[in-house]
């Protein structure tokens, strides 16, 4: 019976880890190397700080903490690239697409 466990501190959102250089080092090189690429802006949760999700125009897309959502605006318009905010425009269906062909086709990925 565990009425009498005690229950371990919860921690802060994120801070378990700061996005640092190597998250933007990968988005940046994400953005060279894929054409199309748009900024989402992906908002605080409990689990996590602000992250940015940048997708390509084939779908392919990867996620990283920013420093807060003036952070991702910053980096995004600085590599001049379009930012949404993921709260007010939702993924794009080609992202989704991207996921299910993955799925059903993981040896090619």
């Amino acid at each position: 019976m565990a009425l009498f466990r005690r229950r371990k501190k919860a921690r802060p959102a994120g801070r378990d880890r700061a996005p640092d250089r190597a998250d933007l080092d990968h988005l940046e090189n994400f953005v060279r190397t894929r054409r199309g690429v748009e900024a989402f802006i992906e908002p605080r949760t409990t689990v996590t700080e602000t992250t940015v999700i940048l997708i390509a125009d084939d779908g392919e897309w990867t996620r990283r903490r920013v420093d807060g959502p003036e952070g991702a605006r910053r980096f995004a318009h600085k590599l001049a690239i379009p930012i949404y905010d993921v709260r007010l425009m939702g993924y794009p269906q080609r992202m989704r697409d991207y996921n299910e062909r993955r799925k059903r086709r993981p040896e090619l990925y």
